[in-house]
């Protein structure tokens, strides 16, 4: 059998399987096992795979078939971490941390924007045109995707896709990343298991929703999670988990679904804890709220580039919803509600490190607050290979919140924030 042949045979029988799933979208890393089945089956009826590349053969049929054209090899690869298409002519892609062009290309603009069209497809409800020229999604393997169109983009359409990393699920898998260090990681599931209010926070990519997905795995089932996003992204293995998401308005201006309105709701779930994708808007003030009504343990994820700007920016956006709340209310609220800032960072080789693990004590006489550091990163140089040298220490603060970790039964004493 010559190899077009084998070609048509492999294509037919792959879409029998994806459509036997009744899939709408086939998740990218299910096709090679897939096109194995169709492979063992040819072979058991008598066809002679002598010197066929499978693996080759398998990607020229699904890039077919899924119509993903030239991103379907990176979206395979388990080292490609995000996939960003800068039009059909560009596309980069982010390999073990480190930024590249990619050599291949859509053929045109109508090949990207049908490809567009099939993820797009995937999600019920969602849509992307003229009117609506940007969408948030999820893949069902986990994967996130932002679409934006002309005339919100120029030079054709844009893609950035997030890839799902399976191989990290639990903390021992981030701490052999040297993301950070054992010491560390004892202290963020003992803030887990004793319900303290934790905001991670860190420029985008920088691992920040990772890392508390992870931590929140140490949460018992016994709890009732309830989990508020724009798009499905965080996973949890918990029984009682309450998912909500929000929903923009639609091409009339009607049926938007804010965080606000969800947080609002939520409240009436009997939550245990309150789980937000990020914090971005008027909603902050809700949240507060929340942390000072009995709703502790909770976990957000924000965007800012320190420890120190991450509680400046939440104050900040408290007061968009704060029309007729005083300044110094707020910065009460965050003071007792806010515990620790985990803050996360990309750096300059492509590794990621918590670099700062921090606690919110108190405000200052001219109204500042009071961030201290109990452990941080702290950089020493570059090695020959460029990658970033330094170590994880303790800053001798202890926590003012250790006496409650310790009343959960939890094993941690002073000595472990010593210097040194």
């Amino acid at each position: 059998m010559s190899t077009a042949t084998i070609h048509d045979a492999l294509k037919s029988r792959l879409a029998e399987k994806m459509n036997a799933q009744e899939r709408g979208f086939v998740e990218p890393h299910q096709v090679q096992n897939l096109a194995g089945e169709v492979f063992e089956e040819l072979e058991q009826g008598g066809v002679d795979l002598t010197g066929v590349d499978r693996y080759t053969l398998a990607n020229q049929v699904a890039l077919e078939f899924l119509r993903m054209g030239p991103i379907l090899a990176p979206m395979l690869d388990p080292d490609v971490s995000e996939v960003m298409i800068n039009g059909p002519d560009t596309i980069f892609i982010e390999k073990n941390g480190q930024r590249f062009k990619y050599a291949s290309a859509f053929k045109d603009a109508r090949d990207l924007r049908t490809m567009i069209s099939r993820l797009v497809e995937t999600v019920p409800g969602k849509r992307i045109d003229e009117a609506a020229p940007m969408v948030d999604l999820s893949l069902p393997d986990g994967s996130r995707v932002n679409i934006a169109i002309p005339p919100v983009v120029v030079g054709g359409p844009q893609v950035t896709i997030r890839k799902y990393i399976r191989s990290l699920v639990k903390l021992e898998d981030i701490q052999a990343r040297e993301t950070l260090d054992q010491r560390m990681g004892q202290f963020l599931r003992a803030c887990v298991a004793s319900h303290v209010n934790m905001l991670f926070s860190g420029a985008s990519g920088s691992g920040k929703t990772t890392l508390m997905e992870i931590l929140a795995h140490g949460i018992p089932d016994r709890e009732r999670l309830v989990v508020i996003e724009d798009t499905l992204e965080l996973k949890f293995q918990q029984p009682n988990v309450v998912r909500m998401l929000t929903r923009a308005p639609n091409v009339e201006g009607f049926g938007e679904i804010t965080t606000s309105q969800c947080f609002h709701n939520s409240l009436r779930m009997r939550p245990s804890r309150i789980i937000i994708g990020e914090l971005r808007g008027p909603e902050a003030l809700d949240y507060l709220q929340a942390l000072n009504s009995g709703h502790r343990g909770s976990l957000a994820v924000i965007h800012a580039s320190s420890a120190d700007e991450a509680v400046i920016r939440v104050e900040n956006l408290s007061m968009l919803g704060a029309r007729h709340v005083p300044a110094a209310v707020v910065q009460q609220q965050l003071v007792h509600g806010l515990d620790v800032i985990v803050q996360l960072e990309q750096l300059a080789d492509g590794s990621r490190k918590v670099v700062a693990i921090s606690q919110l004590s108190g405000l200052k006489p001219d109204g500042g607050f009071i961030v201290e550091d109990i452990f941080r990163f702290e950089p020493s140089g570059v090695d020959d290979d460029g990658k970033v040298q330094g170590r994880f220490v303790a800053t001798g603060v202890v926590p003012y919140f250790l006496q409650r970790i310790q009343l959960e039964g939890i094993t941690l004493s002073d000595r472990a924030f010593s210097v040194g």
